[in-house]
């Protein structure tokens, strides 16, 4: 029997409905295989650049500083098949465990993927870096002969200058997920992956973008606890109608306003959207004839608000091309909301709240970074969970070029090595597939 009584229908990033009268469980990342299988390869996917670790050792440049005299000159792309069937053995435990080593760009990088008995060996989502770290530089060392006097700058290029530093400065070997010491509490890790991180996996397609983001953020929800009892719908319905075009009300409301809209129109068409599919109703007219509405349901009122921030971003950000203006926007929409309604805003009002503080700190009088290199994590953002995210990735796929911190310029490894795995550039069409083979079961 189904836990809730909601059933959505899910749609694509082309308006094309994917599955039919879908309980909400099946959703659920306790219970949805395309979502764990979307968070178990952020774990356990690895980016490897031989080019990068070819060129520290023969120039002696590794981990950000120059060590003459033990300059190493081997050619590792040109080797790279060597290397991969290398690093697969040792990182491998048994046949057909799910290991994988793919070479990419003519052996400049390598993908790896760990098998999951080594992730569930450990309880810390570092295995999988730490293993692939591991295996290439026993795997260069044992290829080439590297003496034991200059197997430490085998160590430096690989790993970058840890464990000096808590961070793996300088490091060839790439994860999607930032070190646990970053992390600003429990359940953060998910959280704690930059936007530009998602722009470059979905190839800058923003409803996909936006999918991506919400399951990454969702997921944290679950992690940190908030996603338990009372509160498990309220995470559930945010992750269906803006994560995953729930109804296609995403998709129809950035349509309705793409090519003319602002950002009061799109309050306009949420708000009677939700007027019309009873999610709200007038509770008193005043003397002005200003209406003020009601809802029975403040959880699914919440996930409309969450569908409008994301359209209010798309047509607002899509118009200017630049993603500077997420922050400003996701304000006004909330502000122009609250008026319109007397309801609360997205995420009861954090969304708005953030919009403030971020707008200082991406590019106003602080001016500490564009707002590709937010994300839940960030002190800024952190306090809108699961909602705010996905509006700012939204807002970095449309952008046009104008930020200082781009996409190409903090993620090009990422779209290079990830950026062709389906888990993560069409996490709503597998979603929703897996949703329609949960649903049966429910």
């Amino acid at each position: 029997m189904p836990k809730y009584k909601d059933v959505v229908d899910l749609y694509d990033d082309s308006g094309k409905r994917i599955a039919k009268d879908v309980p909400l469980e099946a959703i659920s990342p306790l219970r949805n295989n395309a979502i764990k299988k979307i968070a178990s390869l952020t774990k356990r996917t690895v980016a490897v650049s031989l080019a990068g670790i070819e060129k520290s050792l023969k120039s002696g440049n590794v981990a950000g500083a120059m060590i003459k005299g033990k300059e190493i000159d081997i050619e590792l792309v040109k080797n790279a098949k060597k290397i991969a069937k290398s690093v697969e053995e040792k990182v491998q435990v048994m046949p057909n465990d799910g290991t994988s080593v793919a070479i990419k760009a003519d052996g400049k990088s390598l993908v790896v993927i760990v098998p999951e008995a080594r992730a569930d060996a450990g309880v810390e989502y570092t295995t999988g870096f730490t293993s692939v770290a591991a295996a290439v530089t026993e795997a260069i060392i044992d290829e080439f002969k590297v003496p034991m006097h200059k197997a430490n700058m085998v160590k430096a290029a690989v790993w970058g200058r840890y464990p000096q530093t808590v961070g793996f400065d300088g490091a060839n070997v790439k994860s999607i997920l930032d070190i646990p010491q970053n992390n600003e509490g429990a359940g953060f890790a998910l959280r704690n992956i930059m936007a530009n991180h998602i722009v470059a996996l979905v190839n800058k397609n923003a409803m996909q973008g936006v999918a991506l983001s919400a399951i990454f953020e969702q997921c944290g929800a679950y992690e940190m606890g908030d996603a338990i009892g009372r509160f498990e719908r309220g995470h559930l319905l945010d992750l269906a109608y803006q994560g995953l075009n729930a109804n296609n009300i995403l998709y129809t409301i950035v349509k309705k306003n793409g090519k003319t809209g602002t950002v009061g129109s799109v309050v306009e068409t949420l708000v009677g959207r939700a007027i019309d599919d009873g999610v709200i109703h007038v509770k008193e007219t005043l003397p002005s004839g200003y209406k003020t509405y009601t809802t029975k349901d403040l959880p699914l009122w919440n996930a409309y608000a969450a569908v409008g921030q994301v359209a209010a971003v798309m047509v607002n950000v899509g118009a200017a091309r630049a993603a500077q203006g997420v922050p400003g926007t996701v304000l006004y929409y909330n502000d122009l909301l609250e008026h319109e309604t007397g309801l609360p805003g997205t995420d009861y009002g954090r969304s708005a709240g953030v919009g403030v503080g971020m707008s200082f700190f991406s590019h106003s009088i602080y001016g500490g970074g564009g707002p590709g290199l937010f994300h839940g994590n960030h002190v800024v953002t952190r306090q809108s969970k699961g909602v705010l995210i996905p509006a700012v990735t939204a807002a970095n796929c449309l952008d046009g070029g104008t930020q200082t911190f781009s996409p190409e310029a903090t993620s090009g490894l990422i779209k290079e090595v990830f950026g062709d795995m389906i888990e993560f550039n069409k996490p709503m069409q597998l979603v929703g597939a897996e949703a329609k083979k949960v649903a049966k079961k429910i």
